[in-house]
């Protein structure tokens, strides 16, 4: 403004010729009367626009920040949580492995037991057939020999007593 009071005490300047300074003089009162209409007008929402956008973003940042903390937190209880799953299942394989263990000793020790039973009956029975066997060649033997010694003899030789000698002569005792 001091610039355009020089110009106006030397002469040369007036305020109302809009074609020289007078169009700048003009321009900056309008503009400086209508600034106060233009921040509460314009200004000011885009001001409590940006100044709400910077919240939101402040908000969002600070959520976003929070639901990493909380995601941190859950992938750290989850891990626990595996963790001890992992130690409990390690576990019951360990006492599965046990159980097996027991119940295949006790398998083959039932299996040997039958077995062992099963040969000793075997055995039992082969004896008792051979005996029976034996008892039954030993008879045919008495029986065989005596009807040779009566065509021998020519006479008939199957007392009691002869049969009781033929047979202790087929077993082997005297």
């Amino acid at each position: 403004m001091s610039h355009s009071i020089v110009l106006a005490v030397s002469g040369g300047y007036n305020p109302l010729d809009l074609s020289g300074a007078g169009a700048l003089f003009w321009t900056l009162l309008i503009f400086l009367l209508a600034l106060p209409f233009m921040w509460k007008v314009v200004f000011g929402p885009i001001s409590q626009a940006l100044a709400d956008r910077d919240g939101k973003a402040n908000a969002a940042i600070v959520a976003a920040e929070r639901a990493g903390e909380e995601a941190e937190a859950a992938r750290a209880a989850v891990e626990v949580a595996l963790g001890e799953a992992r130690v409990e299942a390690q576990k019951l394989v360990n006492a599965a492995k046990e159980r097996a263990e027991v119940r295949e000793r006790d398998i083959v020790d039932n299996a040997r037991k039958e077995a062992d039973a099963m040969i000793a009956s075997a055995r039992s029975a082969i004896a008792s057939e051979r005996e029976k066997a034996l008892s039954a060649i030993r008879e045919e033997v008495v029986q065989l020999s005596l009807g040779a010694a009566s065509k021998v003899l020519g006479r008939n030789v199957g007392s009691e007593d002869d049969r009781r000698m033929v047979g202790e002569l087929v077993r082997g005792k005297n």
